[in-house]
């Protein structure tokens, strides 16, 4: 039987639930404790910890392993998760803003609700549940967070982005094909020379935002808003419900 992302998540979340009853294995002065110590060659071991409701603000990670690592509801603020594998963490309601996730790879994570206001996440590969997460001002330029096209056995695996505030980013030259944004808020972003080939855009805004040279060809546009939106050299070969366009 096919399974989607959001029943994966919600499985991961049932089992997570059981430690939830517990406070976080470690407190922040342990954290930097094993941070101070970790090298490149031998990484602060934080792999699957639970580290929930904690401050971890202005935090340097980029020598720690966080596979898996339960960061929910965590202040995470500034801190430093350049290039790291942050795979099948959990950071629902996560505050990241700020944050520089730059180069990151971030595939079967919960983001939803999340602070990510104003974080670096540029260059990322992300498949990822976000929807309502708070994006404004983000770097998300030249991100991939296409769908994954050949790891499909347990249904489309893709970036959700239903209802997330995306005003103002930067996604120049972002992949987003397939991705999921309806409702989403992209108003005056930057998404100049990005793919969102078959992206679901339903009741996206996009007023005042910068599609130059983007492709929506077999996007689904239902009701979304263009409104003085730049469109110069757009594809919307094969688009649905394209609105009537000045």
């Amino acid at each position: 039987m096919m399974l989607s992302l959001r029943y994966v998540f919600s499985f991961m979340l049932i089992a997570l639930s059981v430690s939830s009853a517990w406070s976080a294995e470690m407190t922040r002065v342990q954290v930097e404790a094993l941070l101070a110590k970790a090298t490149a060659d031998h990484p602060a071991d934080l792999r699957r910890k639970d580290l929930t409701d904690l401050d971890l603000s202005g935090l340097d990670f980029r020598h720690a392993d966080l596979w898996g690592t339960d960061f929910r509801r965590s202040n995470l603020n500034h801190c430093n998760l350049k290039g790291l594998n942050l795979d099948l963490t959990v950071m629902t309601a996560v505050n990241l803003s700020g944050a520089d996730l730059s180069n990151t790879s971030i595939f079967g994570v919960s983001l939803m609700r999340a602070d990510l206001s104003h974080a670096n996440m540029s260059a990322s590969r992300v498949v990822a549940i976000m929807d309502g997460a708070n994006l404004t001002g983000a770097n998300l330029s030249h991100v991939d967070w296409a769908a994954d096209m050949k790891n499909q056995s347990m249904g489309l695996m893709r970036v959700s982005l239903k209802g997330a505030n995306l005003t103002g980013v930067d996604l120049s030259h972002a992949k987003l094909a397939r991705a999921m944004l309806k409702h989403a808020k992209l108003s005056k972003a930057n998404l100049q020379n990005a793919d969102l080939y078959s992206a679901e855009m339903d009741g996206v805004d996009l007023s005042g935002a910068n599609l130059s040279n983007a492709n929506l060809s077999h996007a689904k546009l239902h009701d979304a808003k263009f409104n003085q939106a730049i469109i110069t050299g757009v594809n919307f070969t094969d688009a649905q419900h394209v609105p009537t366009l000045p």
